[in-house]
């Protein structure tokens, strides 16, 4: 099969389509047809070097998948041949024509290959993220970096949640966050201010998804480090004392991804998809994605 993969740390351009052998399930697996392959932060930054999580070169890529299941490992009995699932692959390989996964769920009727793309990563973080912060009716939450995959996943399910929700997103995304049920700012110099005047007493918790240097606001404005959780800063969040939040360390949210049919159909949660590329463009795919000021999600298109 073909596949992405690199061989050494570096830019986008380190990444080359390789042929690889075919993979096939193994208990509690199912390999899928990729048919759309989302892009997601964690991914370039293990390709310059910055996570590793033990892995050894040459590494592929790519964790959220969308496609037809074709063959099924033993014990699996959630899902059968010809089902569409999405979900995230089992060795980050999901950037390829086939891809083995144990977490997925059955795509919502509404949705095709490529909106599905985009969604188990962002589903799964931007969940275990409210929870971990608690977030319920009454709440008031801010979210700086509210317009990227997980920003706009995290609005929405906060928002469907009861909470109130205040978002720092560009001057060109104020009416795109508007949208999706958000209270907009801008971020920059005066953010905490601008927050303040929607919220004179501040918020109950705030999520750092941008990574921006603004944990010491967030600490003030949500009134203490016990109170912000960042998923962008691991730096900041040593020196400040908040909650590094990752699903290695605490155990994911994949609950999140058979959840998220409901509010599809209810016409509660949309995330968009912000560019396709095919397979063959993935360092195009993942030049656009470090550049930042995205509206939802960049996914390939493998099929």
């Amino acid at each position: 099969m073909k596949a992405a993969q690199f061989s050494r740390f570096g830019g986008p351009e380190v990444l080359e389509i390789v042929e690889l052998p075919d993979p096939h399930p193994g208990p509690g697996q199912v390999r899928v047809i990729v048919h759309a392959a989302g892009i997601n932060a964690t991914e370039w930054k293990l390709r310059k070097g910055v996570l590793s999580f033990g892995a050894q070169l040459p590494q592929t890529t790519g964790r959220d998948v969308a496609g037809v299941v074709d063959e099924i490992g033993e014990g699996v009995t959630d899902v059968a041949v010809g089902d569409r699932v999405f979900g995230v692959s089992d060795d980050g390989a999901g950037a390829a024509e086939l891809a083995l996964l144990t977490y997925r769920a059955i795509i919502p009727p509404s949705l095709g290959f490529v909106d599905a793309a985009g969604l188990p990563c962002a589903l799964e973080t931007a969940t275990r993220s409210l929870d971990q912060l608690h977030i319920t009716t009454a709440r008031t939450l801010f979210i700086n970096g509210a317009t990227g995959g997980i920003g706009s996943t995290a609005v929405q399910l906060a928002v469907a949640r009861g909470a109130r929700v205040i978002g720092a997103a560009s001057a060109a995304n104020q009416h795109y966050l508007s949208l999706l049920g958000a209270e907009p700012v801008t971020y920059g110099e005066g953010m905490s201010e601008r927050v303040r005047a929607l919220a004179p007493d501040g918020v109950d918790a705030a999520l750092d998804v941008a990574g921006s240097g603004v944990l010491p606001e967030l600490i003030d404005l949500a009134g203490g480090a016990q109170h912000v959780l960042t998923l962008a800063d691991f730096e900041g969040a040593a020196e400040h004392g908040v909650h590094f939040s990752n699903g290695f360390a605490d155990g994911p949210a994949y609950h999140a991804l058979a959840e998220i049919g409901q509010l599809i159909a209810a016409g509660r949660f949309w995330l968009p998809v912000d560019r396709t590329f095919p397979l063959a463009e993935i360092a195009e795919a993942h030049r656009a994605g470090e550049r930042g000021h995205l509206r939802g999600r960049l996914v390939l298109i493998t099929k």
